[in-house]
């Protein structure tokens, strides 16, 4: 029997917005109050966005970030900074104690994963998931070199031609997985390095070389330009098939969209975003 999640395409907000929604879903599906849900968003303007756990005047250079016009804010996952600008984001709500979701994080990012995985074949892409071997490679995942979140394939990371074509975090709060990630359509990697600090430019080449070697978006490899609609079309297809459920619309009640802006204003404030 085919299970049904609920799914909504929010389109194109603010980063305070997309947070804030993102933690909205998780609280509602942890207090039961809706499904499983898989969500599709843009950002307006682009943004860099850092893990919960990054020093984000030690490895970000604020000033230029704001000076080139983007928006900066604190994500509640792990994980390095991620400009999202050309690119289609997604977030995964369920439950710690679905049937179908391992206990452990990387099993989980796994089954969720497939999803994605799915998606990318659907676009006409040979995708696969990295599965790093040797305990060298094991190793190195627990010293990432840079701040920069596509620098490094981890386990079961999606990869198109050996780079890895999608970047994802996940958090376990209040009994509820939530996984969200970056889909890139297309990336300017002169201007991502240009957001985070290096000790010299030396090391901010190397840095980026190694980038280029390891990540790259959907229109460096397509054959033809993919549009955005084209890939949330396929990547909907892709969570249908890859996790085995259907969808239903979700439309969110008065009561939750008020839950929605008092979350933004967490994630406006200098506390939430300067906390590290």
């Amino acid at each position: 029997m085919t299970e049904t999640w609920n799914f909504i395409n929010t389109g194109s907000n603010d980063p305070y917005y997309n947070m804030a929604f993102d933690e909205a879903l998780l609280n509602f599906v942890s207090r039961g109050e809706i499904d499983p849900v898989i969500r599709f968003y843009t950002w307006n303007p682009a943004t860099l966005s850092v893990g919960y756990f990054q020093r984000l005047t030690k490895e970000i250079d604020t000033a230029k970030v704001k000076a080139l016009g983007y928006g900066l804010i604190r994500r509640q996952t792990g994980g390095r900074g991620v400009l999202h600008d050309k690119e289609l984001t997604y977030s995964v709500i369920v439950p710690e104690s679905h049937p179908n979701m391992p206990s452990t994080i990387t099993e989980a990012y796994r089954v969720i994963s497939e999803g994605l995985l799915e998606g990318f074949k659907l676009l006409g892409f040979d995708a696969y998931f990295a599965i790093p071997r040797s305990e060298e490679e094991r190793e190195k995942l627990k010293q990432p070199r840079s701040a920069v979140c596509f620098d490094a394939p981890s386990w079961y990371e999606l990869v198109v031609e050996g780079r890895k074509i999608a970047g994802s975090a996940q958090v376990r709060q209040k009994g509820v997985i939530l996984q969200h990630g970056s889909l890139l359509q297309d990336v300017d990697i002169d201007e991502l390095f240009d957001l985070f600090i290096f000790k010299n430019d030396r090391l901010k080449d190397k840095m980026k070389q190694a980038f280029v070697d390891k990540a790259v978006a959907i229109n460096d490899i397509a054959e033809r330009h993919i549009s955005i609609a084209e890939m949330e079309s396929a990547f909907e297809a892709g969570f249908k098939k890859g996790l085995d459920i259907e969808f239903k619309p979700l439309k969110l009640t008065p009561s939750q969209l008020q839950e929605v802006d008092e979350l933004i204003i967490k994630y406006k404030s200098d506390e939430w975003n300067y906390r590290k």
